[in-house]
């Protein structure tokens, strides 16, 4: 069982907690009302929308004081069962974390505390996770970007009723990857992983192992799950939504892996970091405070056909990025999130468009250790889409506006669609506008074929499970089935702003063999009993 983390506390970004005032502007705004932004002006009036818009902006840059050594989730590397199983063991439970000086805060993790474990395991292996569900509610654990049947999947339809234990079993087969883990009950999702339940999942391949890359976990292969919180009174978390916006909880304060003002101690030349933005609706656009260049090497479903150079990466929630960082003897540099484009929404300013923060120290030591030159190339390039890319046939439109996709909100009775094991769709994705949206579908990965018809950037080349969706700007994606049929349980599609899903913009498909007729409803699943 993993013990809860040791989260040394400062108080808030650049003010001591003391003379924090209890409520600033911001806080008295997000309390007052919850509202759509047409109802929140009216309701505010002129002058009241002008106050807030003149505080819908957040920036910590420049004010964090990076005091705490950044906290490395555990390494669970599993045990041996006698049918040569990897074994991992989950248990969800309340607890406290004390993040800033003042009182605890009542978190939820895996183990006590908050957050959870790192699970690692290879291609090839088979592994079984006992998940204990110690909570006072029903929850779920999700393997986001795990590629495995629809029973073991954790979506909603695999409930853990409290006091009762899961235990979902299946073979790695998917190339090198950050996965991670949360949970995903109908409607809840947003509040258990906010409250801390959530974890990387790494995938290893020995096709890919001997490239070079920095591999020593919290050394130079470092995780870094990003997620903004607010903080209420007595240090609580404060799950209240702003007035306008209708994202649901937007944090004015960054946490890493848990760490308030984290830094992290560099020893060698090249460091990877791997991101992981696990907020709830946030979107970060990384950079590095000298605006240096760093090579992204990987995204949601593994690494890039080649390391792409760039000063930047867009995470929306969900998304996961591993980049390499080169580091000279003695120097310091900020990992930080620039105001993110976040495309014609119908004010970015309401929904982080206008944010900036600082996230993470990173001091290099007086010597660093050598690294290897990062491979000219490091994975086969993504092939299964038709040529022509823009010009090809589109098998399924998604259209994601509001809380509804499709036009349709969640039914967890309802399959919407069937698709073949072992084959290939093009689908377009396209938000219609108003409020950010991304798209995440269980259990596959996609190529992207094209971006408002046009070529997919460098980041986008690789395999992706999580795309974010600008709006008005269609996204052609090839998505290729796996080979778990099961026509009566099913997968999800949805957004990956955790408000919006639980709002009801999800959908679910079933895998079946050709000529095997799907169901046509089913009954919701109500919990594991042992």
């Amino acid at each position: 069982m993993t013990p809860p983390l040791d989260r040394s506390m400062t108080s808030a970004p650049g003010t001591p907690a003391a003379s924090r005032p209890r409520f600033t502007r911001r806080r008295l705004l997000k309390a007052t009302l919850i509202g759509v932004p047409g109802a929140a002006a009216a309701a505010v009036g002129a002058g009241g929308f002008g106050l807030l818009w003149a505080s819908a902006d957040v920036s910590t840059v420049g004010k964090v004081r990076f005091v705490n050594r950044l906290v490395i989730p555990s390494l669970a590397a599993g045990r041996r069962d006698e049918a040569g199983r990897r074994v991992f063991d989950l248990r969800a439970t309340t607890g406290t974390s004390r993040f800033r000086s003042g009182g605890a805060t009542r978190t939820w993790g895996f183990g006590g505390g908050y957050l959870g474990p790192t699970l690692r395991a290879a291609r090839g292996e088979t592994v079984l996770v006992n998940v204990r569900n110690d909570l006072p509610e029903t929850t779920t654990v999700h393997w986001h970007g795990m590629r495995l049947p629809a029973a073991m999947d954790g979506g909603p339809h695999q409930p853990i009723r409290p006091g009762t234990t899961w235990s979902p079993t299946w073979k790695v087969d998917q190339p090198a990857s950050t996965l991670w883990y949360h949970p995903h009950p109908h409607g809840e999702t947003a509040k258990h992983v906010y409250r801390g339940l959530a974890g990387l999942f790494i995938v290893d391949d020995p096709a890919t192992g001997r490239l070079g890359l920095p591999s020593r976990y919290g050394v130079d292969d470092v995780p870094v799950i990003v997620q903004d919180k607010n903080f209420g009174d007595g240090n609580r978390f404060d799950e209240g939504h702003p007035l306008m916006g209708g994202l649901g909880i937007m944090g004015d304060t960054i946490l890493v892996n848990g760490t308030l003002g984290p830094y992290h101690d560099v020893t060698t030349r090249r460091v990877r970091l791997r991101l992981l933005n696990a907020s709830n609706a946030r979107t970060y656009r990384f950079v590095l405070s000298d605006r240096r260049t760093f090579a992204l090497v990987g995204t949601d479903g593994g690494l890039l056909p080649a390391p792409h150079t760039t000063d930047h990466i867009q995470l929306s929630p969900g998304e996961r990025a591993e980049i390499v960082v080169a580091f000279a003897p003695g120097e310091k540099v900020v990992l930080r999130s620039d105001p993110p484009d976040l495309g014609e929404v119908g004010s970015a300013r309401f929904v982080g468009g206008d944010d900036a923060f600082d996230v993470l120290e990173l001091r290099a030591a007086d010597r660093l250790a050598p690294s290897p030159a990062l491979p000219g190339s490091l994975a086969e390039a993504p092939r299964i889409g038709p040529p022509g890319g823009a010009g090809a046939r589109v098998d399924r439109r998604f259209e994601l506006s509001g809380s509804k996709l499709n036009g349709k909100k969640m039914d967890m009775s309802r399959i919407d669609f069937a698709a073949a094991t072992n084959a290939t769709e093009i689908w377009e994705l396209t938000s219609l506008g108003g409020k950010p949206h991304n798209f995440h579908v269980h259990d596959t990965h996609f190529q992207t074929l094209s971006v408002a018809g046009a070529p997919p950037p460098p980041e986008l080349r690789g395999w992706k499970d999580t795309i974010f969706l600008r709006a008005q700007q269609p996204v052609r994606v090839a998505v290729r089935f796996g080979d778990h049929a099961d026509p009566r349980t099913p997968y999800m599609f949805h957004c990956h702003i955790l408000y919006h899903e639980d709002q009801g913009m999800m959908g679910q498909f079933v895998v079946t063999e050709p000529g095997q007729a799907p169901a046509t409803s089913i009954a919701p699943h109500t919990g594991h009993h042992g």
